[in-house]
């Protein structure tokens, strides 16, 4: 069964500027040069985009540019992050309205006890309040509620849960989840520093968080992936895995947009209680993205998806 979702559906970041107020049009070149990269859709309003911090207008507006700015190119979906069941229905049949594809849809944000019986509720209500399809994100490091491969066999029977984006940290997941659901809904990576290895063990994407930065070598590493010409693959993830690393500390927002500053595609600016980064701190990363800047691969002049690398 060919899956609804599939490619590199990057986690884009909500540009701000220094006064921590939405930019909107650094955001839309933003989401151009990610489209340019050859990118299949485009996920708005997740971890990265800043959900949390964000007012309820702001997060309209920020589907409203997106879906103008793509043009129907690519897909845009939009994470659903609200603190309570009626929120996250409310929202998702607004983001409906706006032109929005489909949701990335985390458990309700202000409850952090793993009770299955709970998440499942929650999940099946807001699903319920829309005719988009929906990927199922499963984060328990960060949000304190695993949706384990048995779990997800008992939400199968929600025609329009389409996706899963599985973002435990144990790769083992992923062939747990071929042998529970087989392949009932498009399995997306989540973890940058994963992807290979996740790869090798057959998923359909890659929520992708460095890439941000670096999304003409990203989509060229995925599309590697994909031919399984895994000698070249294994190249390319070992230039880029102290950048991937980057996506699994509890700054990796400040990390990513500071990457993404220096790579010339956005700023680094956060909205508070996030702050960005100084001292010791920021010289360390800076050193990460502009070592890895420094080393990018070369993709040379050639056929789309095909051209011949050289990590320097």
């Amino acid at each position: 069964m060919k899956p609804f979702w599939q490619g590199v559906f990057p986690a884009v970041t909500t540009q701000l500027k220094k006064d921590q107020s939405i930019d909107l049009d650094a955001t839309a070149r933003h989401l151009e040069a990610l489209i340019g990269s050859g990118v299949s859709g485009l996920i708005m309003l997740g971890s990265l985009g800043e959900n949390q911090a964000l007012e309820p207008e702001e997060k309209r507006r920020v589907i409203e540019a997106a879906v103008k700015a793509a043009r129907g190119r690519v897909p845009v979906l939009s994470g659903v992050a609200e603190n309570s069941t009626a929120a996250a229905c409310g929202y998702v049949r607004d983001c409906e309205k706006l032109g929005a594809d489909g949701f990335m849809l985390m458990p309700a944000m202000v409850y952090k006890s793993p009770d299955p019986r709970k998440t499942m509720a929650h999940f099946r209500t807001v699903a319920k309040a829309t005719g988009r399809p929906i990927m199922i994100y499963n984060n328990p490091i960060s949000y304190g509620n695993d949706i384990t491969p048995e779990m997800f066999a008992e939400l199968a029977d929600q025609k329009n849960f389409v996706a899963l984006k599985e973002s435990s940290g144990d790769v083992r997941r992923i062939t747990d989840l071929h042998n529970t659901v087989g392949e009932r809904y498009a399995l997306f990576v989540g973890v940058d520093d994963l992807m290979l290895e996740a790869s090798i063990l057959v998923i359909d994407g890659w929520v992708a968080g460095v890439g941000l930065a670096f999304p003409r070598e990203n989509q060229y590493f995925w599309e590697l992936t994909r031919r399984g010409e895994w000698d070249k693959a294994r190249e390319i993830y070992r230039w880029f895995t102290p950048l991937l690393h980057l996506d699994t500390h509890v700054k990796f927002v400040q990390y990513i947009k500071l990457a993404v500053q220096e790579c010339g595609l956005g700023t680094e600016w956060v909205r508070a209680p996030r702050l960005p980064l100084v001292g010791e701190e920021r010289k360390r990363v800076l050193q990460i993205i502009h070592d890895g800047i420094e080393r990018r691969p070369r993709i040379g002049p050639g056929e789309k998806g095909r051209q011949e690398v050289l990590v320097q």
